[in-house]
């Protein structure tokens, strides 16, 4: 039997490796990239340790070549990439006389150029067989801009605007294409430990998103039924205002 990949480009720490988690659990191989591979070691063993199976690579999905060398080889060797997760960062906060050509540009490599390399390249392979999934990850940032976040915004604003227009057009070809938008802070230890009294505020009242809980949204989305697909949903802790 061909294996079912789900692939998760950008699986850092949290979310990303929530994500990789609850696909192996359900029965997908799970190929994982990060810009340094050497990361994922934990995750690996995480994974493998409960009996499923687990590619982990160095990746800088910024880099067209790398790309779809990276999507060629998981599709010839390793099997049919059922559900594609876009999860790069790229989170950065200056004032706008501050913001570098360098900084702004790097972002939308991080945030858009990236996503869509890898929804180009998934969509070829994915387009013969009329299925599969591409979900790109959002943020309050996809939805509107805010004080010193030019960079950032208008990488988010732009990766939604990819998801939107890929959907419509790969949707009636049997390839389902989803946003989410994390609108909330993730229970990480970055946050724990760069703001403590937010943080502790906030978990005492279960404000902060788990990641396991989040990945699970991921799943459901590839698992839909094509008659009622979902392409944009947000998600956010009960406390947060929107």
């Amino acid at each position: 039997m061909e294996n079912k990949v789900a692939l998760i480009i950008g699986a850092g720490d949290n979310l990303g490796s929530a994500i990789a988690k609850c696909f192996a659990e359900n029965s997908y191989t799970v190929v994982a990239a990060r810009r340094d591979g050497s990361k994922l070691e934990v995750l690996k063993k995480n994974i493998e340790d409960s009996g499923g199976i687990f590619y982990g690579y160095s990746l800088d999905a910024r880099k067209e070549g790398d790309l779809i060398e990276f999507i060629k080889k998981i599709e010839n060797d390793i099997g049919s990439i059922e559900v594609a997760i876009y999860n790069v960062g790229g989170n950065i906060k200056f004032d706008i006389t501050k913001t570098t050509s360098k900084k702004y540009y790097k972002t939308w490599e991080m945030a858009t150029f990236g996503a869509f390399l890898m929804g180009r390249e998934v969509a070829k392979y994915m387009l013969p067989k009329k299925r599969g999934t591409i979900i790109f990850t959002g943020a309050t940032a996809s939805l509107r801009g805010g004080n010193g976040y030019s960079a950032f915004s208008g990488a988010k604003h732009a990766k939604r605007a990819l998801a939107q227009s890929m959907a419509r057009e790969l949707g009636p070809q049997g390839i389902h294409v989803a946003h989410i938008i994390i609108d909330g802070a993730i229970d990480t230890p970055w946050i724990k430990e760069l703001f403590s009294d937010f943080y502790k505020e906030k978990k005492e009242l279960d404000g902060l998103m788990n990641p396991s809980d989040i990945a699970k949204n991921y799943l459901w989305l590839h698992q839909q039924p094509r008659n009622a697909w979902t392409h944009e949903m947000d998600l956010r802790p009960w406390i947060e205002k929107w």
